[in-house]
């Protein structure tokens, strides 16, 4: 054992014995072991069965493994020999934040902090032992972070919901006040009103945002702004959504962190793996039908709604383009869980008939829960 270990025979000034140091440098080592596993077999399995990301769980599953090997320098058995759990203070030990998770990105965030603060432990415990272990184990922690960073990532916020009804609102589009057409869509059944105004001044953008969030929030509903990041933020909605040339979802979360949803448009089962594989909270799918909003889209059209579903069950969507009274039943029959429409209700005489009407259509199809 003395051939492993590089702590001095000495005592310190508390007269202590050399094995009694020992023996809580084992326990230290031996509390943060178990601590830095068990949170690697969290990441691992959410890798494996929330995100099916071969690739990440592989290098989740090496990295266990590695942190075992470099455990197995120590003298066999020493840790548990040492181990005293009956004894051991922290037990009953535990915050209130630590009793509760809301959502499995929080499971996965707690435990990727649980992991590195482990490795730290270790690592500099075994400072005391052996610069060759310490070295690997600093090594480790450096992965880990890394680890911890791509998996956060991919699970995007944990607060992504399966809206049914988005009001892409666009003030030009609007035959009535934009004010009446978004509170009579949210009070007929609207779940998210996505501010679409490409052509508006920052700041007045910024002051359209937050009414509309004014409007919405105390009725339940989300504010998802188009393409800008920064005026969500600033302005307190819940999201944004990108289209294929804005800014990619991992720009977005370098500037928002995970207190953005993020939507992506998507056209075809490249650019919705694409998404999916980036942490995109939802996918728009379109276009379903020749659009005013957008004529130069190709429809891609329901039959790839139906593919996108039977790809990506568990991801939320929002079908787009062309949507109205008169042919959402097609999307219905594909398994449509939510649409977005624009023109169909701002351009309306009538929006509130025209929302209850769009939202009793996709009562057909049930919600995930």
């Amino acid at each position: 054992m003395d051939s492993f270990f590089g702590i001095s025979r000495q005592c310190n000034a508390d007269s202590r014995s050399y094995d009694w140091v020992m023996s809580m440098v084992a326990r230290i080592l031996d509390a943060n072991a178990n601590r830095a596993r068990e949170a690697m077999r969290v990441m691992e399995d959410a890798a494996r069965f929330a995100l099916n990301d071969a690739s990440l769980c592989e290098s989740l599953k090496t990295l266990r493994h590695d942190l075992r090997k470099a455990l197995d320098g120590l003298p066999p058995g020493w840790l548990e020999a040492n181990r005293a759990t009956p004894d051991d203070v922290g037990t009953s030990l535990s915050t209130e934040p630590e009793r509760h998770r809301t959502n499995l990105v929080e499971v996965v965030i707690a435990a990727g902090k649980r992991l590195s603060e482990s490795l730290r432990v270790i690592e500099e415990t075994g400072k005391t032992l052996n610069i060759t272990f310490s070295s690997q184990i600093e090594s480790i922690r450096y992965r880990a972070y890394d680890l911890e960073s791509r998996l956060q990532m991919l699970l995007g916020t944990g607060r992504a919901r399966q809206w049914r009804l988005c009001l892409l609102l666009t003030e030009s589009l609007c035959r009535l006040n934009w004010r009446d057409v978004v509170e009579r869509a949210l009070e007929n059944g609207a779940d998210c009103i996505q501010v679409r105004e490409k052509n508006m001044e920052t700041r007045a953008l910024t002051d359209r945002v937050r009414e509309v969030v004014s409007l919405a929030h105390p009725e339940g509903a989300c504010v998802i702004v188009n393409d800008r990041a920064d005026v969500a933020l600033i302005a307190g909605a819940d999201g944004v959504h990108v289209g294929q040339h804005d800014l990619t979802v991992a720009q977005v979360r370098r500037l928002a962190g995970r207190s953005l949803l993020v939507g992506v448009s998507t056209h075809d089962l490249d650019e919705a793996s694409a998404a999916v594989q980036a942490g995109a909270d939802y996918c728009g799918v379109g276009a379903m039908f020749p659009s005013s909003l957008k004529p130069e889209r190709t429809p891609s059209g329901p039959t790839y709604l139906q593919r996108f579903i039977e790809t990506y069950p568990d991801v939320p969507h929002l079908a787009i383009g062309g949507i109205d009274q008169g042919n959402i039943a097609q999307l219905v029959e594909a398994g449509c869980r939510g649409v977005a429409v624009s023109s169909a209700i701002c351009a309306a005489d009538d929006p509130k008939t025209i929302t209850q009407q769009l939202r009793e259509a996709l009562q057909a199809v049930e919600a995930p829960s």
